[in-house]
C-alpha cells in the first residue's frame, strides 16, 4: 500500500516528461514550416501548434508562433479573438462595468507594491544588499502600466502583434496604444539586458563556453526590419487618426465644410485604410454632408457604409430619416424594417452583431426601447403610405436645388450629381480599402453597385420631375409675356387713338389763333415792308435796279427768298 502513490508519481512525470517532448517536436516541425513563408507550409503549421496547445495550452513559444503565423496569414480576426484580453478599449469597457472593483484592487495592489520593501527595513536594521532606492516614477510606471501584468513571462510580443491587427481590423487607437506598448516594452528589456552585461554585474557564467553561442543565445528583441515596419505603420496611424481627430472637431464646431474636407483627405488618400475605419469615416463624413444639407451626398456615404458593414445601425437610421425628410416613403420603410430585423437578432443573440471587440455606437441595454419607438414609427409611416403621400417627393432638396431654380442651374446640380454618383463609378472606393478577409470583396462590391444604382435611379426621377416642373413655369411664363404684350399693344392703340382725337380738336383752335395773331403784323409791315414776287436770278434784278438809279434798301421780307 506504501508503494502506489511512488508509482503514480513516477507515471505521472513520464506522462508529463512524453507530453513535452511531443510538444517540442510539434513546435520544431512548426518553426521549420513558417521558415518557407509558404500559406500551405505555414496553414500545416497552425496545426501542428494547435494540437501542441492541447497538450500545454499555455505555452509562450507555441501561442507566439499561432499568432504570427496568424498575422502572416492575414486572418486578423483570429488574432484579435486569441488575443482580446489585451485589447485596451474592451478593456476599458468592461473596466467601466466594475470600476468600484476596479478601484478598490488598484489600490490594493498599490498597498503590495511597498509592504515588502517597508517590512524588510523595519525588522531587520541591515538592509539587503540588492535593495534600491524607491522611485516615485518606477512605481507609476507600474500602476499605470496595466496593460502588460507580467511582461517577462507573457513577453511583448502580444502588443506587436495585436497591433498589427488591430490596425487591419480598423482600431487605430488601440494599435497605436499597443504598438508602442510593444515597442516600450522591447526597448525596456534590452535595457536590462545591458545593465546585465555591465562591468560591476559582469561574469563568465552569464556567457556559454561552448561553440553554440549562436544556437544557444536567443536575440532579446525581434529583427530589425519589423521595428522598421512597426515604425512606419505607426506614423500612418497617426496621421489617420490627427486628420480624424481634426474633422470631428471642425463637425462639432459646425464647420462642415472643413469636416468634409480632412475626412475626403482620409478618403481620396493614395494608400489605403482598413475596412472598419474608412467605414467609421464614410459614417462622420455622412452626417457633416447631412448637416451642410447635401442630402444626396449623405445618402451615398451612407450606401458606402453599409457596404462595408452591413450591421451599422448607425448607418441604417440616418439613411432612412434622409429618405423621410425628402418624404421618399418607401425606401424609408425598407430601411426601418431592415433595421427592425438588426433589433431583433440583437435581443436573440442577445449581443451586438459581430465580435466583442467590435465598436458600436449603442448598447445593449438601449436595443429594448429602440425597438418600440421603431415600431410605432413604422406604423405612423404606412398610415402615410396608405393616405397616399407616396408621390410627393421633395426632389429639390435632394439635388440641393432652391424651388424656381432656373434651367441652366437643374443642368449643372445634375451633372455633378451624375459624374459624382455613377453606378459604374461605385466600387472605386473599394481599391483603396484595406479588407481583414479577401472573400468580403464581391460581397462588398455586389452591395455598393445596388445602393448606387437605387441612388442613381432616384435623381434621375428627380430631375425630371424637377425639368418638367422647370418647363411648365417656362411655358406659363412666356404665356404671360404673351398676354402682357397683347394689354400693351392695345393700350398703347388706345393711347394713340387718344392723342390723334385730342390733336384734331385742337388743330382748328391753333388754325384762328394764328390768323389773329397774324393780321395786325401785317398791317403794321405795310408801310415799311415791300412785298412783292422776285425772279430766281439776282444778278439780272441787281442790274435793273442800278440802271434805274435805285440806290436806296429797300426793306422786303427774307421769306421770300427761299424759293
Amino acid at each position: 500500500m506504501a508503494t502506489s502513490p511512488s508509482i503514480t508519481g513516477g507515471e505521472k512525470k513520464h506522462w508529463w516528461l512524453r507530453n513535452k517532448k511531443i510538444v517540442d517536436k510539434y513546435v520544431k516541425d512548426a518553426r521549420g514550416l513558417i521558415a518557407t513563408q509558404e500559406q500551405s507550409e505555414i496553414a500545416s503549421a497552425l496545426n501542428l501548434l494547435d494540437a501542441a496547445l492541447v497538450l500545454s495550452p499555455r505555452f509562450e513559444v507555441a501561442l507566439e508562433l499561432k499568432a504570427r503565423s496568424l498575422l502572416y496569414l492575414r486572418r486578423f480576426k483570429d488574432v484579435a479573438d486569441m488575443l482580446q484580453d489585451y485589447i485596451p478599449s474592451l478593456k476599458m469597457v468592461s473596466d467601466d462595468s466594475s470600476s468600484e472593483n476596479s478601484s478598490q484592487q488598484l489600490s490594493r495592489e498599490r498597498v503590495k507594491l511597498l509592504s515588502s520593501s517597508n517590512n524588510s527595513s523595519s525588522d531587520s536594521p541591515i538592509r539587503d544588499p540588492s535593495f534600491k532606492c524607491f522611485s516615485v516614477s518606477d512605481l507609476k510606471k507600474k500602476v499605470m502600466a496595466g496593460l502588460c501584468k507580467n511582461c517577462e513571462k507573457e513577453g511583448q510580443w502580444r502588443y506587436l502583434v495585436l497591433g498589427q491587427a488591430c490596425c487591419h481590423l480598423g482600431l487605430m487607437e488601440d494599435a497605436m496604444v499597443l504598438l508602442q506598448t510593444g515597442k516600450r516594452l522591447a526597448m525596456a528589456a534590452l535595457r536590462r539586458e545591458s545593465i546585465c552585461w555591465s562591468d560591476d554585474s559582469f561574469s563568465l557564467s552569464n556567457f556559454p563556453i561552448t561553440n553554440d553561442i549562436t544556437t544557444n543565445v536567443a536575440p532579446a528583441t525581434p529583427p530589425r526590419t519589423e521595428f522598421e515596419s512597426i515604425t512606419q505603420l505607426l506614423s500612418h496611424i497617426k496621421l489617420l487618426l490627427r486628420r480624424k481627430t481634426a474633422a470631428i472637431a471642425a463637425l462639432d464646431a459646425g464647420l462642415y465644410s472643413e469636416a468634409i474636407r480632412h475626412f475626403s483627405k482620409i478618403l481620396d488618400s493614395r494608400r489605403g485604410a482598413p475596412q472598419g475605419f474608412l467605414s467609421e469615416c464614410f459614417m462622420h463624413r455622412a452626417t457633416a454632408y447631412r448637416s451642410a444639407g447635401r442630402i444626396a451626398e449623405s445618402i451615398a456615404d451612407c450606401n458606402r457604409t453599409l457596404a462595408l458593414d452591413p450591421t451599422c445601425i448607425q448607418a441604417l437610421s440616418t439613411r432612412a430619416a434622409l429618405l423621410e425628410s425628402i418624404r421618399c416613403l418607401p425606401d424609408c420603410l425598407h430601411d426601418l424594417e431592415h433595421l427592425k430585423l438588426l433589433y431583433n437578432s440583437i435581443l436573440r443573440d442577445r449581443k451586438l452583431p459581430g465580435p466583442v471587440w467590435k465598436r458600436h455606437n449603442v448598447q445593449y441595454r438601449e436595443i429594448p426601447g429602440k425597438l418600440c419607438a421603431l415600431t410605432t414609427r413604422i406604423q405612423e409611416l404606412k398610415q402615410r403610405v396608405a393616405s397616399g403621400e407616396t408621390g410627393n417627393v421633395d426632389y429639390y432638396s435632394l439635388i440641393g436645388l432652391r424651388r424656381g431654380c432656373s434651367r441652366s442651374e437643374l443642368e449643372r446640380a445634375h451633372l455633378l450629381l451624375c459624374l459624382r454618383h455613377k453606378p459604374d463609378k461605385s466600387t472605386n472606393f473599394v481599391d483603396r480599402c484595406e479588407f481583414s478577409d479577401d472573400r468580403d470583396l464581391d460581397s462588398v462590391k455586389d452591395r455598393a453597385k445596388m445602393s448606387a444604382l437605387l441612388l442613381y435611379r432616384l435623381l434621375q426621377k428627380g430631375y425630371s420631375s424637377v425639368m418638367t416642373t422647370i418647363m411648365d413655369e417656362e411655358a406659363a411664363e412666356r404665356q404671360r409675356k404673351k398676354a402682357a404684350a397683347a394689354v400693351a399693344a392695345l393700350q398703347a392703340t388706345a393711347i394713340q387713338s387718344q392723342q390723334r382725337q385730342t390733336q384734331e380738336q385742337q388743330q382748328p383752335i391753333k388754325e384762328s389763333e394764328l390768323e389773329n395773331k397774324s393780321t395786325p403784323q401785317q398791317k403794321t409791315s405795310t408801310a415799311s415792308v415791300f412785298q412783292g414776287v422776285f425772279c430766281r436770278d439776282l444778278a439780272a434784278v441787281g442790274n435793273l435796279l442800278s440802271q434805274a438809279a435805285f440806290n436806296r434798301p429797300i426793306p422786303m421780307k427774307y421769306e421770300a427768298l427761299t424759293c
